[in-house]
């Protein structure tokens, strides 16, 4: 076995240079890199955007419901006890038919008694219009009638024939109330409702009662939409919708709006009306669907990203910066899309806002 004398191969040759120079790095001091210098320009603390204006969509889905063109329920203008009823539920009614029959002895008692007064009155205003006429003749000869009599007897005569045409507006009054006993169909329809059977003591609504009977018009209904006030000058009138409906799959109507409320109602939107024939009676009033509501094309909006909207249960606000500062500015909210939102409010196509903005931030914060 062979053996080396390290001593020699370690400092001999040119080994020894390269042994000094690692010794003399070992020896020196590496000096650390400073992190503690701050970089030229500090990170922002806030991320800023801007409002964008584009073109409105081309049209609106708004949810939309089935109602009756005409709705009445059905009361007793008197009480009465029901003789008969010639209707039920689902029957078909054309305006005019009899539906229901009730009977009132008052009624007839009343009227008997009206028209024996009316007789009465009648026969005495005949008496003294016949002595008036006497009187008159009488009188045209000197003398033999004086003019007060003859002014007496005119005056009994209008007004005896003024209480008999009382009694005869009575009469009539009385035969009015009785016809109220025959209940006939206001219009064309379908009975939806029967709340009443032959013989039960009916009452007027002012009773607190149910209807007697409830009739619906359903060979046309009116499609009721509720336009959010933000669409309401952006609805074009003079093209057709397109109407679907969630029970009917494959139904798809082209319908002219019909009429519009011009007015706001409680939850700032606006009812339109839309006619639809239902001759069949395949369509139900309470059905649900979809309207999709062509907008003018020149329409423009204001978009800004998903997250610069701040929700709260009190509002929805979007935070403006003006001045470097922060400023909370209430917003509407329109269609929403994968990444921008319509909105509405106090806002211009270019300011500055917020891109993820929270409540935390307050009126009036500086913004870096």
């Amino acid at each position: 076995m062979k053996t080396y004398k390290l001593s020699k191969l370690s400092f001999g040759g040119t080994l020894l240079p390269i042994l000094l120079l690692f010794l003399s790095a070992c020896s020196n001091q590496e000096k650390p890199n400073d992190l503690s210098k701050k970089s030229g320009s500090a990170a922002k603390k806030y991320e800023i955007g801007t409002v964008t204006q584009k073109g409105l969509a081309s049209e609106v889905k708004l949810p939309a419901e089935l109602k009756p063109f005409e709705e009445v329920a059905i009361y007793p203008k008197v009480n009465g006890f029901v003789k008969n009823i010639y209707v039920d539920r689902g029957s078909k009614v054309k305006k005019g038919d009899l539906l229901i029959t009730l009977e009132a002895p008052e009624i007839e008692s009343q009227l008997q008694a009206a028209q024996s007064q009316y007789l009465q009155a009648l026969e005495v205003s005949r008496a003294s219009e016949d002595k008036y006429k006497r009187l008159k003749d009488a009188s045209k000869e000197a003398g033999s009638v004086s003019l007060l009599d003859l002014d007496n007897a005119l005056a009994k005569m209008k007004g005896d024939q003024a209480t008999a045409n009382g009694q005869r507006s009575n009469v009539n009054s009385v035969k009015n109330m009785q016809s109220y006993l025959t209940i006939r169909a206001p219009f064309d329809g379908v009975i939806v409702q029967r709340n009443v059977s032959a013989g039960a003591l009916s009452g007027t609504s002012k009773n607190g009662q149910q209807p007697l009977l409830m009739i619906q018009h359903l060979q046309k209904l009116r499609l009721e939409v509720q336009i959010p006030e933000a669409y309401v000058e952006k609805v074009d009138l003079k093209k057709p919708v397109n109407v679907s409906l969630t029970a009917i799959p494959g139904l798809n109507l082209k319908k002219m709006i019909s009429r519009s409320a011009n007015s706001l109602g409680n939850m700032r939107s606006e009812a339109i009306e839309i006619d639809v024939q239902n001759d069949d009676l395949k369509l139900k009033p309470g059905m649900y669907g979809e309207v999709r509501i062509p907008l003018l094309s020149a329409a423009k909006s204001l978009l800004v990203p998903n997250h610069a909207i701040v929700r709260s249960t009190e509002r929805q606000f979007v935070i403006k910066v003006l001045q470097g500062k922060a400023i909370l500015t209430n917003i509407k909210v329109g269609l929403e899309g994968a990444d921008s939102t319509e909105v509405f409010g106090n806002l211009n196509p270019g300011d500055q806002i917020l891109l993820h903005a929270t409540d935390e931030i307050k009126q009036g914060t500086k913004i870096d």
